[in-house]
Order: C-alpha cells, then sequence, then structure tokens
C-alpha cells in the first residue's frame, strides 16, 4: 500500500482529493470540521516537505453553479485548521485553475472550485480527470468518505500518475481500521449491527458472519428477527417482507457458529415520541399500539459480557432511537461497554452515519480505536466490495 510516506514531496505539488462535504448552517459557515482536521496531516506532511498542495473536492449536490456549494465559503475555516492562508481557484479546471496551479509555490495551499459544478466529475469524464491531473506532480487520495464512487477526481485521474499516486493518511488508515477487523484481528471478534432496516445491512450481515465469533443486531431491525421467529412486536418496526430472511440469516449464523445476541427486552412507547408514555417490555411480548424504541436493562446486561469479552469490536448503526432522550440509553450504555473494552485493549472500530452522529454527540470519540469517516464506503468495504478510488491507487 503506496502512502505518502513514500515520497518526498519537495518542489513537487501534490493534487490532492480531500473529503470537504461538510455541513453548513444557514450563514454558510462550517457547523462540523471533522473532515477538514482529519486531513490536516498529510496536507501537513505535503508542506513540511517544501512541496505545496492543491485540494479538490465536491460539497453537496448542486444542479447549476449556485453560490451556496461554492468551495470559496470554507476557504477560511481551512486556513484556521491549517494554519496557512489557503488561496482559492475560481474553477477546478480550465484556465483560471491551471493559472492558479503555476503560480503556487512551495508550502503554499491552493482550494479549487467544487468538483460537481461540472457533471463530468460523477460522470468520470476521461478528458476532465486528465485536465484534472495536469495541475499537479503526485496524486493524493485521501478522501475516504467518496472512496466508492468511480468519479474523475477520485478514480479515473489516478491514471494519469502510473507512478506517483499514493494514500494519505487518513485514507492509509481507514484501510487498514477496517481490515484489522475483517481479516488481521484478535479473537473473539465482535460485530454489533443495528440501524431501522435489514434490508440495508444484509450483505454486510452476510459477509461479516465468515469472520466473526459474536454478533449482536440491535435497533429497528432486531424486530423483524423476533417476529420471524414467531414473537410478538406491537407496532415496532419491523419488515414483514424479510422475515424469510432473517430465519436464514440466523441458519446461516448456527451453521457458521457464530453466536447472534438479540434484545431480550425493551423499551416501549404508546406513540413514536419524546413524550410518549414509556415501559419495559419483553421483545417477544410488546403489546399491540406500542413500539420498541430502546434495548431494555436485560439486553445491556447480556450485550455488556458479550463486549467484554471481545479482542476486536466493529460497531455499526445505534441501538435505539437515540436522537430522543428517552430512547438514548441503550446506545450510550453500549458505548460505555466498548470504552471498557477498548481500555482492556480491544480493537474497536465504529463506522457508519448514525453510529458516528452517536459517537460524537455522547463524547465516546476519544474512547474507541478508530472512528470511521466514511458511511457508504465504509459498508461496501464490510459488504467485500472493491472500492474503486482504492483500487485506482492500488493497481
Amino acid at each position: 500500500m503506496k502512502t505518502i510516506d513514500d515520497f518526498n514531496f519537495k518542489d513537487k505539488k501534490a493534487l490532492i482529493r480531500v473529503d470537504f462535504n461538510v455541513p453548513l448552517n444557514d450563514s454558510l459557515e462550517v457547523t462540523d470540521v471533522t473532515r477538514i482536521e482529519a486531513a490536516k496531516p498529510t496536507i501537513l506532511k505535503i508542506l513540511e516537505d517544501g512541496g505545496s498542495a492543491i485540494l479538490m473536492s465536491h460539497l453537496g449536490r448542486p444542479k447549476d453553479h449556485e453560490p451556496e456549494f461554492s468551495l470559496k465559503n470554507i476557504t477560511g475555516t481551512i486556513s484556521e485548521i491549517i494554519g496557512v492562508q489557503v488561496k482559492f481557484a475560481e474553477d477546478c479546471v480550465g484556465p483560471k485553475a491551471e493559472q492558479a496551479a503555476a503560480d503556487l509555490e512551495a508550502g503554499e495551499i491552493l482550494l479549487l472550485e467544487n468538483l460537481r459544478y461540472h457533471d463530468a466529475e460523477t460522470d468520470g469524464d476521461e478528458d476532465f480527470s486528465k485536465q484534472l491531473a495536469n495541475l499537479g506532480d503526485i496524486y493524493v487520495n485521501d478522501a475516504f468518505g467518496t472512496a466508492h464512487r468511480a468519479h474523475a477526481s477520485t478514480t479515473i485521474v489516478a491514471q494519469f500518475f502510473p507512478e506517483k499516486k499514493c494514500f494519505g493518511y487518513l485514507l492509509a488508515k481507514e484501510i487498514e481500521s477496517i481490515d484489522k477487523v475483517l481479516n488481521d484481528n484478535e479473537k473473539p471478534v465482535l460485530a454489533i449491527l443495528g440501524g431501522a432496516k435489514v434490508s440495508s445491512k444484509i450483505t454486510v450481515i452476510e459477509n461479516v458472519l465468515d469472520k466473526v465469533d459474536d454478533l449482536i443486531i440491535g435497533g429497528g431491525m432486531a424486530y423483524t428477527f423476533i417476529k420471524a421467529q414467531g414473537g410478538k412486536v406491537g407496532s415496532s418496526i419491523c419488515e414483514d417482507d424479510k422475515l424469510e430472511l432473517a430465519l436464514d440469516i440466523l441458519k446461516q449464523a448456527k451453521e457458521k457458529n457464530v453466536n447472534v445476541h438479540l434484545p431480550v427486552d425493551v423499551v416501549a412507547a404508546d406513540s413514536f415520541s419524546e413524550f410518549a408514555n414509556t415501559k419495559v417490555e419483553p421483545i417477544n411480548a410488546i403489546p399491540d399500539g406500542w413500539q420498541g424504541l430502546d434495548a431494555g436493562p436485560k439486553s445491556l446486561e447480556n450485550f455488556k459480557s458479550v463486549v467484554l469479552r471481545s479482542k476486536t469490536i466493529l460497531w455499526n448503526g445505534p441501538l435505539g432511537v437515540f436522537e430522543m432522550k428517552p430512547f438514548a440509553n441503550g446506545t450510550i450504555e453500549l458505548g460505555n461497554f466498548i470504552d471498557e473494552a477498548t481500555q482492556k485493549g480491544a480493537f474497536s472500530l465504529v463506522g457508519g452515519g448514525d453510529s458516528v452522529a452517536a459517537v460524537k454527540q455522547f463524547g465516546f470519540e476519544d474512547k474507541v480505536s478508530y472512528v470511521s469517516t466514511g458511511g457508504g464506503a465504509m459498508l461496501e468495504m464490510l459488504e467485500g466490495k472493491e472500492l474503486p478510488g482504492i483500487a485506482a491507487i492500488q493497481n
């Protein structure tokens, strides 16, 4: 795996694909700087070598050239975080970009305008990719969040740098962390999969069954498994068309000697609301008109012992509707268990939109081994798929 440590960037212009698709408020201020901070070590290594950095990214899904999607809005925040005044090019290809890149000196940073202002980016257009490639001497991909898309800047551009392409620190760390969970792991290995639907995690479950010793299934998708086994789940979220599939997954797990742990009790509510009436019920006997919205105390006790005996832990998806305070306890407690296991030497990887949001909200970011920055990309790696952005560097 070639990383930026394999290159000296002195007097070189590094063309870096970063993932600065950051959230902005109505005043167009960045509300979460995680992705910018994650790219900082890569950018600084290049500048410290005596090179310059040309950053390219997309922001949002512009239809036309809407000003609220201009990367110009975030140059101030990037300058602040990196500690270097960032220059801005009004376009990512063409005369303006070429001139700005040509004028760039060692130690300087140039941010190109939103790649997705051009349809050629998402189309993976070769000519557009070549124009991007002409701006730099070495191509660095540090954008895990877009590595599963075969776009011009993430994949196609790499072919114009046959010998001079590599991973940035962030992307290298992502690959390493997921590999550590799936292949290079210390047993017992535990996967915790939560979230609303079985259908969105089928391939992940099927792929991880060959790699794990224990599987905790929580969140909304647990009710499909419980109902499939004849339980009564009241008004809980349930995919009735996936009951057979749930039984098949349990059968596969048994054949592969994987212990599947489902909740045994839940915090049930009489409506989907923060102000609902709540009570703890067995998960397979939830009364009509009530719905399970969080894991109950007995379930958490069971999960705790599984987590604490594990040496490698993957967490993807919350145990309940953590956005509402009365139903956040299960997810918070799970975070505490993983924190304790990590302190005892386990390797813990958290990834996927909702679990990352929960980890940040409840302050677990520094208490787990690694928090993945790419939701869709991580899921595809867990499904065993080859990611085009990664393959483009390795091939």
